[in-house]
């Protein structure tokens, strides 16, 4: 991917979270606990639901600030040299003196099934204060972007800056946990999956009837619009002016890892060209649906060009 200026002319988007690097071992099986299996294929890759999601705003054609934190160490110059190719805003990733730079373990088996552990290192640490140093890019923002990977303290108060402001606040609800009325009530558009929509609401989604109740029960507790999404099948939006169904593409996955992360990474860059809601879904569902074509998280993320060529066909 041909690195693009940081001076793009595109809309201005924040996005606030996390940033890992994958470190991959392809073995036979998933290890039992206790057992050591010899042999398989390691690999490491740019990761983190933050970092995705910025990856995939800017590849979309936004003009994408990132609020972050690594660690000073080979990872953290590693993330830091992946973002400045992509022309992300760094200015606002802090290097953490005390703090490693998150990494996520991962086990992958033949059989496609796997075993990950997580360790946020400097993750962990991104604070208040660092969304406060962030402030004017906040507030000059046309969206910010947060999900749930960083203390939810922080995801608040990134949030709270932005309503403040009058800037639209879009929040991935993953990974999926609890959320605050206080939060919600701030959150312009939220994208959770099946399971991060029955874990808020407690309504078992499986299809667009069970979506469109968990949505309805989300906009009761201060949610402007919900967008529920479920996978290829498409997505149930309920908002002001109602509840619609957005199909998805056709595609034969390879690997759906980040494809959330690149859903929400096109919607915001759509709905900060101020386009029409239907049409920012759209958008996102043709990005989603090229990433899950090829292997890995921010590798599989498609450029602009290549999902108005999805739209397209």
């Amino acid at each position: 991917m041909k690195a693009r200026s940081a001076r793009s002319q595109g809309p201005a988007v924040v996005v606030v979270g996390s940033s890992n690097t994958d470190m991959i071992l392809r073995v036979s099986r998933v290890p039992r606990p206790g057992e050591t299996l010899l042999g398989g294929e390691f690999s490491t890759a740019a990761g983190g639901k933050g970092a995705n999601q910025a990856v995939a705003a800017a590849r979309a054609g936004g003009r994408v600030t990132f609020v972050a934190r690594v660690g000073r160490d080979s990872l953290g110059e590693e993330a830091l040299a992946g973002f400045e190719r992509e022309g992300i805003v760094v200015s606002h990733v802090v290097r953490d003196p005390s703090s490693p730079s998150g990494v996520a373990l991962i086990f992958v088996g033949s059989d496609g099934e796997n075993s990950i552990g997580v360790a946020g290192g400097a993750n962990q640490r991104l604070s208040p204060a660092d969304v406060a140093g962030a402030r004017r890019a906040i507030e000059g923002a046309r969206v910010l972007l947060v999900q749930l990977e960083t203390p939810l303290r922080t995801v608040e108060a990134a949030a709270g800056l932005a309503s403040r402001a009058g800037v639209p606040v879009i929040l991935n609800p993953a990974p999926a946990q609890a959320l605050p009325g206080s939060l919600l009530r701030r959150v312009s558009v939220l994208t959770p999956n099946e399971t991060e929509a029955s874990l808020l609401t407690g309504i078992r989604v499986k299809d667009a009837p069970s979506a469109a109740r968990a949505a309805r029960a989300l906009r009761a507790r201060g949610v402007g619009t919900v967008i529920v999404t479920l996978g290829a099948k498409g997505a149930l939006v309920a908002g002001a002016e109602g509840e619609r169904w957005i199909r998805g593409f056709k595609v034969k996955a390879v690997d759906t890892t980040a494809a959330g992360d690149v859903f929400s990474g096109a919607l915001a860059v759509r709905l900060a060209e101020g386009r029409p809601l239907a049409e920012a879904v759209r958008f996102a569902h043709a990005a989603a649906a090229v990433s899950v074509t090829r292997a890995g998280a921010q590798p599989s993320i498609p450029s602009r060009r290549e999902i108005l060529s999805k739209l397209r066909k």
